[in-house]
């Protein structure tokens, strides 16, 4: 889904994620009431989860009728000012089914519109919420009749406690935040239109030159912007060494689009890596070969530099959440 959004919730978003690694295992308040049962909420700052005591209006040996009370509840949120209801409005749970100690959770497609901590965070109550009843022993999701993948892609398959008690915000912690400036064709393939992302993404063993290559292949997510890159094109590696980066990119990437001019291609790359500290120069290969000739001109034996001359304009700034992202690429990998 491609989203515009203002700075200033990218930095309270980018806030709550560097505040995101004080979560422990309840992820929120201690116990303030013995109770048999617990609704999780999360609190206003989107850090962490809190821990309400509840005593239920079914009995405790009907399954169903604890479901559909704890259910209900998640779906009101609460009237208490310190938490927040967990998903926005436009989520929905559209039905779930029980069987066997398994509980399966049906959301409409906007589940997968949610940032990746108010996601995670949200499923995390979820789980911690349900598992309290005694005949579950496992949670599923699903989003639009799909099995829910987590922000690298994988699926997340069926939550227990164990989903939980060792390390319940170990992906969240995972969650790395980049600031990009890349270089996209403008939309008559003349010129390049600068446009800076504010990345969510998982893992720290990505590099940033990686993530800078995957999210040219993916594209703009500005509307006044095109992918100078050939579609489908793949990346087989991208390394640095004393500043010269080389990026390996597979076959497609010679099928020609000839609306987009060739140096355009070349230098969407060239002036977007050479954004980071790291590179100065880079050096283009296909399939581990660069004895060629790209189109016309360009020889991809040569390291290229940036060039400034061909920036005609700056779109607005916006953020990318990689599991947004996932519905469209599979994600990121997480090594090299």
């Amino acid at each position: 889904m491609k989203q515009k959004i203002s700075i200033r919730r990218f930095l309270l978003l980018m806030a709550a994620a560097v505040l995101i690694s004080v979560l422990m295992t309840g992820c929120g308040e201690k116990k303030t009431e013995e109770s048999d049962y617990y609704i999780y909420y999360m609190n206003q700052d989107m850090t962490g989860l809190e821990m309400v005591a509840y005593e239920p209006e079914t009995e405790a040996d009907d399954t169903e009728g604890l479901i559909e009370e704890f259910l209900d509840l998640i779906d009101e949120g609460t009237d208490r000012v310190e938490y927040q209801r967990l998903y926005p409005d436009n989520v929905e749970l559209e039905r779930y089914e029980y069987s066997e100690n398994h509980l399966e959770l049906y959301f409409n497609t906007a589940y997968s519109e949610m940032s990746v901590v108010q996601e995670a965070l949200s499923r995390e109550a979820v789980v911690e919420t349900m598992l309290q009843i005694s005949d579950i022993a496992g949670v599923s999701f699903y989003v639009d009749g799909e099995p829910l993948a987590d922000a690298n892609g994988d699926l997340v398959g069926v939550m227990t406690l164990e989903s939980f008690l060792d390390n319940p915000s170990e992906a969240l912690n995972n969650i790395q935040t980049a600031e990009l400036t890349l270089y996209f064709a403008s939309m008559d393939g003349t010129s390049l239109v600068r446009e800076t992302q504010y990345v969510y993404y998982y893992s720290s063993n990505i590099s940033t030159e990686k993530l800078v290559m995957e999210q040219l292949l993916e594209g703009p997510v500005s509307d006044d912007a095109q992918s100078a890159i050939p579609s489908d094109t793949g990346l087989i590696s991208v390394s640095v060494m004393d500043g010269a980066c080389m990026v390996n990119l597979d076959e497609n990437f010679l099928v020609q689009n000839y609306d987009i001019q060739e140096d355009v291609v070349i230098y969407s790359i060239v002036n977007s890596l050479a954004e980071l500290s790291t590179v100065d120069t880079v050096q283009i290969a296909v399939n581990g070969e660069n004895n060629m000739v790209y189109r016309q001109d360009l020889s991809l034996q040569d390291f290229y530099t940036a060039d400034p001359d061909l920036v005609t304009e700056q779109v607005e700034d916006v953020e990318v959440d990689q599991e947004e992202q996932s519905e469209k690429e599979g994600l990121l990998d997480t090594g090299e």
